[in-house]
């Protein structure tokens, strides 16, 4: 299996392959079946991304004096929740898939989780020329086989003051290849301090700003060469935009302050199959699927953020903890101009 520095992006691309050639009996099984299972599967997975790269936008509610400049590297870890890690998979919802034990659900692992033991379930197909047949099939596990609980992210980020109390933010991490894996993200904000807006010769020991925020990831991974299932192009393709918006205030001092955030994170994941796969039944039967399935989810909830922020001259360093969905913590590195 390919590992990738970014994002442990493998929690969206571990179906395919750590299936393996598991593949060819779950879309033999037919393409609804296949994608009910993938969408149950995938989805706290990309919701956890969609939770991860929102975070680090701010560590200060005060803005920078006019045409200040600000870059910082921000590293973030969001902690996988267990009622993340499987979901109630109910034989009544398949067309083609039951328990091997004829269990009516079983609770089994999403890409975040891991089945201890193996859970097997039986596929019947329609072969042309004997009819329904059986298959048995060892569900796929997730990252939670290696012992992996949280999700990593990192970005460079930088923000600009063209005024007095409003900052324009942009991170961005490059496209990374790694083999047959590409991922990478970029996003845009404005934060503008409300109590710049009042007169100067007021004392406000706290500053109120606000926030709004774009993100987006994407990422794709070609297995056509792992020898899975035959076919050509074979990839998975997922991109994640989301929208924040954050009421932030904090401390005014000069050297140690602490801040505080309510937001509202909403967004949007699509997640394709891509390309010819070819399940067969041996030498007699074969059947070409195209393009398989595409899988939508949408990411809403709100977050709480609490963290401090310690400033030396031109360099400062913040630490913060956020609570949602997904609960993270945040460190960044930050250098003003």
């Amino acid at each position: 299996m390919k590992t990738i520095p970014f994002f442990l992006f493998l929690i969206i691309i571990v179906f395919p392959v750590q299936s393996q050639d598991n593949i060819d009996d779950l879309l033999a099984a037919g393409v609804n079946d296949a994608k009910r299972f993938s969408q149950d599967y995938l989805a706290p997975a990309t919701e956890g991304l969609a939770y991860g790269i929102n975070n680090g936008w701010f560590n200060h509610a005060k803005g920078q004096k006019q045409f200040g400049f600000e870059i910082g590297l921000i590293a973030n870890t969001s902690f996988i929740n267990d009622d993340k890690k499987t979901f109630e998979m109910r034989a009544s919802d398949y067309e083609n898939i039951r328990f091997l034990d004829n269990s009516t659900s079983k609770n089994v692992a999403t890409a975040l989780g891991h089945n201890d033991p193996d859970i097997t379930v039986v596929i019947t197909y329609d072969d042309p020329i004997f009819g329904n047949q059986e298959t048995e099939l060892t569900l796929p596990t997730g990252i939670g086989s290696t012992g992996v609980n949280i999700i990593p992210a990192a970005f460079l980020q930088a923000a600009f003051s063209p005024f007095r109390g409003t900052q324009i933010k942009a991170r961005y991490f490059p496209k990374i290849e790694t083999e047959d894996v590409k991922t990478g993200l970029y996003g845009v904000g404005i934060q503008q301090e409300f109590t710049a807006w009042l007169p100067r010769d007021k004392f406000f020991p706290v500053a109120i700003s606000g926030l709004i925020a774009y993100t987006h990831l994407d990422g794709s991974y070609d297995f056509t060469d792992s020898n899975l299932v035959e076919g050509s192009n074979q990839q998975v393709q997922t991109d994640i935009n989301t929208f924040l918006f954050e009421l932030i205030a904090s401390t005014n001092f000069k050297v140690l302050n602490a801040y505080g955030a309510i937001g509202y994170l909403s967004g949007k994941s699509q997640t394709d199959l891509l390309g010819t796969y070819v399940v067969t039944d041996g030498l007699l039967y074969s059947e070409s699927i195209v393009d398989p399935f595409s899988i939508e989810e949408k990411v809403n909830g709100i977050r709480t953020t609490l963290g401090a922020n310690v400033k030396l001259g031109f360099f400062s360093l913040n630490v913060d903890y956020t609570f949602a969905e997904f609960n993270s913590a945040s460190l960044g590195l930050n250098f003003s101009f």
